[in-house]
């Protein structure tokens, strides 16, 4: 029984991880509700479904894209199965300490609550936002760049960063039990995104962005436009900005260049647009 199973698989953050933990040689497995070959179905939102017998430490990626409440229960299911099918060690994927006043923090913090709460041995790594999410969310106007940030930085990070940040401790939970690290990277602005493209960038007010979310940005979800724009004033006044050495520590190396993380996914939505 020192089977790892990621959940999430499928998706982007899960999919990075089960990667780096194969790549080194663990026994890793993933768990998916559309499982490929090799991997478990597991559909939070049916707990039948949710069978963790012969896992040993479970990486429980968040749950997102839904509101809180349904976020939370489904964290709380697969949680009781972990307790219930004697999985010793839990690694939870939150937010980032500085997100607490992001409009998608309850639902982590709450979790944090119930991982706490379970018995079991657990590690939270409180991620950073993503750098491909910041250079993602510029919008591309003629030859130049736009964007709610203003002159506000983000402590961004590349996704693959926290995927190999998750598979260390995943592979060696015990150094890690009972231990919360704040994995966030090197503080940039979309200025200087917009200066690695060789473009302009022009900032837009926070009411001008909330409109063209809810008027120009077909395929939402309620739940997402506050959510976005709750990221753009924050970075724009400076609360998302602050940095530790947690990530470097745990990945023993030095962090991926974030500005060239973002200014990539900025190109490549320009591209695709």
């Amino acid at each position: 029984m020192n089977t790892i199973l990621v959940t999430g698989a499928n998706g982007s953050l899960g999919s990075a991880t089960l990667e780096a933990l194969r790549a080194s040689g663990a026994p890793a497995t993933g768990g998916s509700r559309t499982p490929g070959a090799e991997m478990r179905r597991l559909d939070f939102d049916d707990p039948s479904s949710l069978d963790l017998t012969g896992v040993a430490t479970l990486v429980l990626v968040s749950a997102g894209y839904a509101e809180d409440d349904r976020v939370v229960a489904r964290h709380a299911a697969v949680l009781d199965a972990a307790v219930r099918d004697g999985v010793r060690h839990v690694l939870y994927t939150s937010l980032t300490t500085a997100g607490d006043h992001l409009g998608f923090a309850l639902a982590h913090r709450a979790t944090e609550h119930l991982v706490r709460a379970s018995g079991l041995s657990w590690t939270i790594l409180r991620n950073g936002l993503y750098a491909e999410l910041f250079g993602g969310l510029l919008m591309w106007s003629g030859e130049g760049v736009e964007s709610a940030f203003g002159d506000g930085a983000l402590a961004a990070v590349a996704r693959e960063d926290l995927a190999d940040a998750a598979a260390i401790v995943a592979a060696d939970p015990a150094p890690h039990a009972e231990r919360v690290y704040d994995l966030v990277g090197t503080p940039i602005t979309a200025r200087e995104v917009a200066d690695r493209l060789g473009v302009p960038h022009h900032t837009i007010g926070l009411g001008e962005y909330r409109r063209r979310l809810l008027d120009e940005t077909p395929g939402l979800l309620p739940f997402q436009p506050p959510m976005l724009a709750s990221i753009a004033t924050g970075v724009r006044h400076g609360f998302l900005a602050g940095t530790t050495p947690d990530l470097t520590a745990l990945l023993g190396r030095p962090a991926r260049d974030p500005l060239t993380t973002a200014a990539s996914a900025a190109s490549t939505g320009h591209r695709s647009a």
